[in-house]
């Protein structure tokens, strides 16, 4: 791994962190923007596993129905936050072995049959999952009147920020 990488792996796991927390506080039955917020939480998840690798040569997990990972459509199906959190794991840790995998070099360089470089797709994801994550939080706040810690630059414990 070169110094790229290592600064990806890194910010990697503050994010995956940060999403943890938020699934870890969150109503997930709270409507967001007419979708219980769990269905956000496995948007944002299931982004991640496809493509922060390359969306185009994707297997789905084999809890995944035809349309969960978009919160717009209609969905019999429901996850648990157990579910939800045991797929994050397993994403944080398929993304780990990923970015030890990587060379810099090969973050200039597009995964076959992608119109995206690796560096791309891994900036893409990391605004992604952040975005999802606020939105997560947002309903957080405006619920409980208490913020989840956000780790950035520094890793901070707990679930809320006091």
């Amino acid at each position: 791994m070169n110094r790229l990488c290592g600064y990806i792996k890194e910010q990697a796991e503050i994010n995956f962190l940060n999403l943890e927390t938020a699934l870890k506080t969150y109503d997930r039955n709270a409507l967001v923007c007419g979708a219980p917020g769990w269905r956000y939480a496995y948007h944002a998840i299931h982004s991640a596993d496809k493509w922060f690798f390359n969306p185009n040569e994707y297997e789905e997990p084999p809890f995944h129905k035809e349309g969960m990972d978009n919160p717009d459509n209609p969905c019999d199906d429901i996850l648990s936050d157990s579910q939800l959190l045991e797929y994050l794991n397993d994403v944080r840790l398929k993304t780990r072995a990923y970015i030890e995998g990587l060379t810099d070099d090969m973050l200039y360089e597009k995964p076959s049959n992608c119109g995206f470089t690796r560096f791309e797709l891994v900036l893409l994801q990391f605004r992604h999952i952040s975005f999802h994550t606020g939105m997560i939080n947002g309903q957080t706040v405006e619920r409980t009147g208490r913020f989840p810690v956000y780790s950035g630059a520094v890793i901070r414990q707990g679930p809320y920020d006091e």
